[in-house]
């Protein structure tokens, strides 16, 4: 293939002036002519724009023989690598998403022409997901349009937040209650029911109106998200939606954690520590988290073998929600990323979509354990019933004040420290 140089290109611009003037008057004739058919240069339906053919009905069949076949090109390892998930897995979703979104079935144009298949549109949407990568970088290989491919990804994450948001991202059942006090019990933290962290997705296209609110730490506009994460990285608890220029003691104020302690509806707990009895659970928090009883902190500047202990214990179990953080981001880049996309609803969708597919993937890659893992049953959803509006707000306040009482998180963390010192210091 011939390079020019700049130097190059300005003779070769010099000499041939009298053919670019013929050119330029040969393409004035064509385009005068076409007007006066009534036509335009391009076909498309809009003005300007070109239509490609890009082979819809063969890059559904390579895309098919590829994955999708019964002898696949690649094979189950490198499906997971490239879908994030099982075959298995990934076909459920699918069949569900075209059950409930008539959009991705496939359809015949106007002239009778077959269109995208499902699988075509549900690979984009996951290829943006799980590698990051802008909607026109995924045309070449599954012949979908850029337009397409963003629409194929808004409509998919939000099939999946409204088809399996009740079973994935619930808050823990009584089963899966007393199942996550028997893991906290064999891990040193009697009546503990995850870890509780936040992190910030940098908001690229933020609107510049709103860069003062969004901006925090992170010296650029981001969301940020609140999650509990148990032992397995399962995320129990998620909040997004919270500008970037907010703490994670301002999020806490904000979210709906302790909702279901605060209206009387969330499971019964009840362990004993070092003697003294406890009636709520708790989550493992770093420094920055108010010394409340529902909150266990590690202690700062920590004095003696007992409290050196404790806060190294406490450090290692409470990674648990940092893990599920870097899990989640690995298995889908695009909130890793900065956020391109302008609407805060779709980025909604899509990070309450990322962490449902990553519980699905959790519960379907679950190794066996000792320990019952089976997360089948959804429970029920929880009402208030039987009850006036006074014994609700003054129920709502005593559940409040328990909830941050600073004496009972003191003694419960002190009860921790003698606890986990019995258990665990002489081997130290």
């Amino acid at each position: 293939m011939t390079s020019f140089t700049s130097g190059d290109q300005f003779m070769f611009s010099s000499d041939s002036s009298d053919d670019e003037e013929e050119l330029m008057m040969m393409v004035a004739i064509e385009e005068e002519e076409l007007r006066t058919q009534g036509r335009t240069r391009h076909r498309g339906s809009v003005l300007g724009h070109a239509v490609i053919d890009r082979g819809h009905q063969e890059g559904a069949a390579r895309l098919f023989r590829d994955y999708f076949s019964n002898n696949p090109v690649y094979g189950d390892i490198l499906f997971r690598r490239r879908f994030r998930m099982s075959r298995a897995l990934f076909l459920r979703i699918a069949t569900a998403v075209e059950n409930h979104d008539p959009w991705f079935r496939q359809k015949r144009d106007a002239t009778g022409k077959l269109g995208l298949s499902p699988l075509q549109k549900m690979t984009a949407a996951i290829r943006q997901l799980a590698y990051g990568v802008s909607s026109d970088a995924v045309d070449e290989y599954v012949r979908i349009g850029g337009s397409t491919a963003m629409l194929a990804l808004t409509k998919f994450v939000e099939a999946v937040v409204f088809l399996f948001s009740d079973e994935y991202l619930r808050s823990p059942t009584a089963e899966d209650t007393a199942r996550l006090l028997a893991i906290g019990e064999q891990r040193g933290f009697p009546g503990m029911l995850g870890s509780i962290d936040c992190m910030h997705w940098v908001w690229k296209n933020c609107p510049k109106a709103w860069h003062g609110a969004y901006t925090g730490h992170t010296r650029k506009p981001s969301i940020v998200l609140e999650a509990v994460a148990s032992y397995d990285l399962w995320i129990w608890h998620a909040f997004f939606g919270m500008p970037g220029s907010l703490n994670d003691i301002n999020v806490l104020h904000r979210s709906n954690i302790f909702s279901r302690l605060t209206d009387g509806t969330a499971p019964p707990v009840s362990y004993t520590i070092n003697g003294t009895t406890y009636d709520m659970g708790y989550y493992l928090g770093d420094e920055i988290y108010p010394e409340w009883a529902t909150i266990v902190k590690p202690i700062p500047s920590p004095r003696g073998n007992k409290s050196v202990l404790f806060s190294a214990m406490q450090a290692a179990v409470r990674k648990d929600v940092e893990r599920a953080f870097g899990v989640l981001q690995s298995r889908f880049a695009i909130i890793r990323g900065p956020g391109r996309i302008w609407e805060q609803r779709t980025l909604h969708n899509i990070m309450t979509a990322c962490i449902i597919m990553h519980n699905m993937i959790i519960e379907d890659e679950r190794g066996g354990t000792d320990v019952d893992e089976v997360f089948e049953y959804m429970g029920e959803k929880a009402t208030i019933e039987g009850r006036d509006a006074d014994q609700a707000v003054l129920q709502y306040i005593e559940a409040t004040e328990a909830i941050r009482n600073r004496a009972i998180h003191h003694q419960l963390r002190d009860d921790l420290v003698h606890h986990i010192w019995s258990r665990h210091g002489a081997q130290s």
